[in-house]
C-alpha cells in the first residue's frame, strides 16, 4: 500500500484559496488573520493531521533554541570534494552552535528521497542538498519548501524549485582551463562530462564550448563523451586514442576521470604533456598523487560548504528571510602542473 504524502502548507493554502504565509500566520493564532478563518484552518490542520516542523519554527522565533541540527546529504561519501564540502558545513555549523546529522545518496532518488522524509521525520532545522545524478523529480525538494523547512543545494542545485544555492563558477572553471590547454598549443581538445541533465555538467560543458570558440577552434562533436569516473575513462579513451584524428588534449569533468584518462594515454605509450595534455576539475589529493601532477581547477569544496552553512543557518535564525532565494557563486582558480604544457 502506498504510504500517504504528509500534508503540507501549501496543501492547506491551496485549499482555503490564500497565502502559506497566510496559513502559517493563522497556525501560529495570529490577530493579523479574523478569528473565524484561524479557526477553520486550524480545525482543517488537526482533521488532516498536519504537523508543522516544529524545531525550524520555534529556531526562528524563539530565543530559547532547541537540538540544533542540520541535515546534510552528499553523492557519494569516497569523493573528495563532497567530504571537503561536508568539512567546510561541519565548521562553520559548529562554530555557530549547530550539529549535523548527514547521509549518502549514493546518487539515487529513490535514497534521496527518503533521506529528505527521514530528516523531516527527525526534525532537523534545515537541509543542506547536492542532488543525486539521477533525480528528475524534485516533488521531495518542494515538500521541504512548502513545510517551511530551510533548504540550500551545494554543487548540484536544482533548477526546477527556488531555493538558496552555493555553487562554484563552473563555466569561467571551464573555460579558463580550456583557454590554457589551446594557448600552450592544443587544437584537438576532448571533452569528458556528466550527464547533461546535472546543471554543472552543462555550465562546465559551456566554458568548454564558448573557449574554443573564442580562440577560433570548431566544436567536434565526435571529441565528447558522457564519463565522469576513473573506471570509464579507462574503458573509452582508447577508442579517441586509436582514432584517426587522436586528440591533443582532455580537460574532464573531475580529477579521477582525469587521472582515468592520464594512466591510459600513458599505458598506451603516448606522452604527457609532450603528446597529450590533460585538465582536470577539483583538485584534489589525488591530483598531487599522479605522475606527472595534474593540471586541475580548483574548486574550494570548503568555502562551498561554509558558505551553504551560512545560507542555511541564516534562514534558520531569520537574518535571511525563508522565502528569499540566496545565491551565491565560489570562484575557481586554475592549478597548473605537469599534465598540460
Amino acid at each position: 500500500m502506498k504510504e500517504k504524502t504528509p500534508l503540507t502548507m501549501k496543501d492547506i493554502a491551496r485549499e482555503f484559496g490564500i497565502s502559506v504565509a497566510t496559513v502559517s500566520r493563522a497556525l501560529k493564532d495570529s490577530p493579523r488573520i479574523s478569528a473565524e478563518r484561524r479557526a477553520a484552518i486550524q480545525q482543517y490542520a488537526r482533521e488532516h493531521n498536519f504537523t508543522p516542523n516544529m524545531i525550524a519554527e520555534s529556531l526562528r522565533f524563539s530565543r530559547v533554541q532547541p537540538m540544533k541540527v542540520i541535515g546534510v546529504i552528499i553523492p557519494e561519501f569516497t569523493h573528495f570534494y563532497f567530504s571537503s564540502v561536508l568539512a567546510g558545513i561541519e565548521e562553520e555549523a559548529s562554530s555557530r552552535g549547530y550539529r549535523i546529522m548527514v547521509a549518502q545518496s549514493n546518487e539515487r532518488y529513490e535514497r534521496e528521497m527518503r533521506i529528505c522524509q527521514s530528516f523531516y521525520e527527525n526534525k532537523v532545522c534545515g537541509i543542506i542538498v547536492s542532488q543525486a545524478k539521477d533525480t528528475l523529480k524534485y516533488d521531495h525538494f518542494q515538500r521541504l519548501i512548502d513545510d517551511g523547512v530551510p533548504l540550500v543545494f551545494y554543487d548540484r542545485i536544482c533548477t526546477g524549485v527556488n531555493a538558496s544555492r552555493v555553487v562554484v563558477d563552473d563555466y569561467m572553471g571551464a573555460f579558463n582551463a580550456v583557454s590554457h590547454l589551446i594557448e600552450t598549443g592544443c587544437k584537438r581538445i576532448a571533452f569528458y562530462g556528466s550527464a547533461f541533465t546535472l546543471e554543472i555538467s552543462k555550465n562546465r560543458f559551456n566554458g568548454y564550448k564558448d573557449a574554443l570558440l573564442k580562440h577560433g577552434l570548431s566544436y567536434d562533436e565526435s571529441l565528447t563523451r558522457i564519463c565522469d569516473n576513473r573506471d570509464d575513462a579507462e574503458v573509452i579513451t582508447p577508442e579517441l586514442l586509436q582514432g584517426d584524428n587522436v586528440p591533443d588534449a582532455f580537460f574532464a569533468v573531475n580529477d579521477d576521470t582525469a587521472i582515468g584518462i592520464l594512466y591510459t594515454a600513458k599505458r598506451m605509450g603516448f606522452k604527457v604533456p609532450q603528446d597529450i595534455s590533460i585538465c582536470g576539475f577539483t583538485n584534489g589529493q589525488r591530483a598531487v598523487a599522479c605522475d606527472p601532477m595534474l593540471t586541475t581547477v580548483e574548486q574550494r569544496g570548503v568555502k562551498v560548504g561554509e558558505e551553504a552553512a551560512d545560507i542555511l543557518i541564516s534562514h534558520v535564525e531569520g537574518s535571511i528571510p525563508l522565502e528569499k532565494a540566496e545565491r551565491r557563486i565560489v570562484r575557481t582558480r586554475l592549478i597548473i602542473r605537469g599534465t598540460t604544457r
